[in-house]
């Protein structure tokens, strides 16, 4: 990713599956569905600014190009490509059935880690980890 953590446990809770941190008993602040949640937002906000950056301005053609750029598949490739289903802590019943198989869950894991990218070292970080990771936009 081209990114160090200041607080490692970001790193690790973005990488932790609800069914991980329950099998191990831990507290409801210990796996990944949050940052998931803000990583999401935060992969919008990267995109659209830059998107205005170069000069859109249409409402339609942002969302367009956004949802374009910015989807299951995409958050997927980019996963695949980082090898982050080796990286991920699992619960027993998603690691015998390969869960990770699946589009959703690794674009979730990668939604994850950007939110811990931005909680760690801000939207600056954020967008540098996307840029650095592959993410392009066609404008």
């Amino acid at each position: 990713m081209g990114y160090s953590f200041t607080d490692p446990r970001l790193l690790t809770r973005a990488l932790t599956r609800l069914a991980y941190a329950g099998e191990q008993g831990f507290g409801p602040a210990a796996h990944m569905d949050a940052l998931a949640t803000l990583g999401d937002a935060v992969i919008d906000v990267v995109v659209i600014q830059s998107l205005v950056a170069v000069g859109e301005h249409d409402k339609g053609l942002i969302t367009t190009k956004k949802t374009n750029c910015v989807n299951m598949t995409v958050l997927r490739r980019l996963a695949e490509q980082m090898s982050v289903e080796d990286y991920v802590y699992w619960g027993k019943g998603e690691e015998a059935q390969a869960v990770w198989r699946s589009g959703r869950v690794l674009a979730e894991c990668m939604e994850a880690l950007i939110g811990a990218v931005y909680l760690d070292g801000g939207i600056g970080a954020a967008s540098q980890v996307l840029e650095t990771i592959g993410l392009r936009c066609e404008i």
